[in-house]
């Protein structure tokens, strides 16, 4: 109950007290604070110092070696230039195995690691937060057998923050510095304190990954571990559907044809952003495509102010906005994406109230488990796969009817076998009207 509730023999007075309650404030006000944790102790140096930067495929070859050399499992990470450059390539790579020391690796330089990926062989990577990296180190020839990420593990201890930093604080109590995180890792030569950091990430990850693998088998969680991870060795990542519909003041623009105009406005920043391997917001911002596509200019001189990068790429944005303009009626963008899934939850009471009946009892369910194993709850099942085998049940709306639908969506066993006995269940609560 709230400070102001009563309870159900409360009268409502406020004349009179409890003695317990005396008591136990007294008590509360004479324990002694709570004690504190220490500081964390600062991590700011590599163990064997700063390694210098492997550029050469002579240095290629016996960074392989030294690592093919080494035991157990091998930790990786990578550093882009994301907002500084085109795409999302690698411009840093660094591994560190024990009795192989730390390893840093420009695959600028070396583009081809497949000697690396050969040493690593099927050794365990261990990586925090994988989906970020596993593309750009795919694309350089590294691709693990077997992995560990630190951070869904985190995930999937309840962790309230699960960031690198967070994540060796709480487990072994060092700052880690993050200060470098978002440099344009590009930059040639890299500066030695951004090398320092990038040796850093990787210095701790295996003695990490043991202590978290240690409470996940403390909580019952390894299986749930294994079957994330698994899934990770075949994670690509999304292919994202007309991704200039992300423009941001896109909502501004009321007419099929103007979203035509920013559509060929947002392709014509990605041809010059990839012409010159620059990020295309460095090119110009969303803010002036939306600009340009209501000034619906016609000539150079009706392009709008504001911008260097108007006046400089001038001829091209008013080209963009011709070949908008020229598009057939019929051939226009439309305004939104139709969806293949349901509708949006909070229309399920009107168009189907037993199917919101059914999601709501799910939810809350759903919600407890999750609260009682402390693990966030879209971890135990997203919120699409639920919502679409609840708008569109099976066939048969039993657990192993429901355990096959989520399957088929992408959920992994252990999430399919802990929510499809809730899906059933709601069902059963809320059949379907004669």
């Amino acid at each position: 109950m709230g400070p102001d509730s009563t309870g159900p023999d409360d009268t409502g007075s406020s004349d009179v007290v409890d003695a317990s309650d005396v008591v136990d404030a007294t008590d509360a006000e004479a324990q002694p604070p709570a004690p504190q944790s220490p500081p964390p102790i600062p991590l700011d140096e590599p163990a064997e110092g700063v390694p210098h930067v492997v550029e050469t495929e002579r240095g290629l070859s016996e960074a392989a070696a030294a690592i093919a050399a080494g035991e157990g499992p091998v930790a990786v990470d990578a550093e882009r230039a994301s907002g500084y450059r085109y795409g999302q390539r690698a411009y840093l790579v660094q591994v560190r195995r024990e009795g192989s020391g730390t390893w840093l690796i420009d695959p600028i330089a070396c583009p081809d690691l497949s000697p690396l990926d050969d040493a690593i062989g099927r050794a365990e990577w261990i990586l925090h937060a994988a989906t970020q990296d596993l593309a750009c180190l795919a694309e350089v020839g590294l691709r693990p057998r077997q992995l560990f990420d630190t951070e869904l593990a985190a995930r999937l201890l309840g962790l309230p923050r699960v960031g690198l930093a967070a994540v060796v604080e709480h487990y072994l109590g060092l700052a880690l510095a993050k200060e470098h995180s978002a440099v344009d890792w590009s930059t040639r030569p890299l500066p030695e304190p951004w090398l320092r950091y990038a040796a850093l990430d990787v210095e701790v990850l295996t003695e990490l990954r043991n202590l978290m693998g240690v409470d996940l088998a403390r909580q019952d969680k390894s299986e749930w571990a294994r079957q994330e991870f698994e899934s990770l060795l075949s994670w690509k990542p999304t292919e994202k559907v007309d991704p200039w519909r992300r423009t941001s003041g896109m909502n501004t623009i009321r007419s099929r044809r103007g979203i035509a105009v920013v559509r060929e406005l947002w392709f014509t920043r990605d041809d010059i952003a990839q012409d010159r391997d620059t990020s295309p917001g460095r090119v110009l911002p969303d803010a002036g495509l939306i600009s340009i596509a209501a000034a619906a200019p016609t000539s150079v001189s009706d392009l709008p102010s504001g911008h260097r990068a108007i006046n400089r790429y001038g001829r091209q944005w008013v080209a963009a906005v011709k070949r908008a303009e020229a598009i057939d009626e019929a051939d226009l963008p439309q305004r939104t994406l139709r969806s293949d899934g349901p509708p949006p939850a909070r229309s399920w009471a009107d168009k189907d109230p037993v199917a919101a009946a059914r999601l709501t009892d799910a939810r809350a369910e759903l919600t407890a488990y999750a609260e009682q194993h402390e693990i966030p709850v879209e971890n135990v099942c997203s919120p699409d796969p639920l919502r679409r085998v609840l708008w569109r049940p099976p066939t048969t709306p039993d657990a192993d009817g429901f355990t096959e639908a989520l399957l088929g969506l992408g959920v992994r066993q252990w999430q399919a076998d802990i929510v499809a006995p809730m899906l059933a269940r709601a069902v059963e609560a809320h059949p379907d009207a004669d």
